[in-house]
C-alpha cells in the first residue's frame, strides 16, 4: 500500500507520527510519509492514520 500525505490541508497535528512513527514523520510542522511503499507489518497502523486525521489530509493510493 502507499499513503499520500496533501500538504496544503495537514496542520501537523502528529496524530499520524505519534501512532504510526514507522510510517510517518513531522518535518516543519507538517507530516511527511517516510517509507514508501508502506511495510506491510505497518499497513494496519498506516490505514488507522487515514481514518484519525483530523483533517483528512492522509490517503491511502
Amino acid at each position: 500500500m502507499k499513503v499520500k500525505i496533501d500538504a496544503d490541508v495537514c496542520t501537523g497535528c502528529g496524530l499520524c507520527a505519534d501512532n504510526c512513527p514507522d510510517v510517518f514523520v513531522l518535518e516543519n510542522d507538517l507530516a511527511k510519509v517516510k517509507v514508501d511503499p508502506v511495510p506491510a507489518s505497518a499497513e494496519e497502523c498506516a490505514r488507522q492514520a487515514v481514518q484519525d486525521c483530523p483533517v483528512s489530509a492522509i490517503s491511502e493510493e
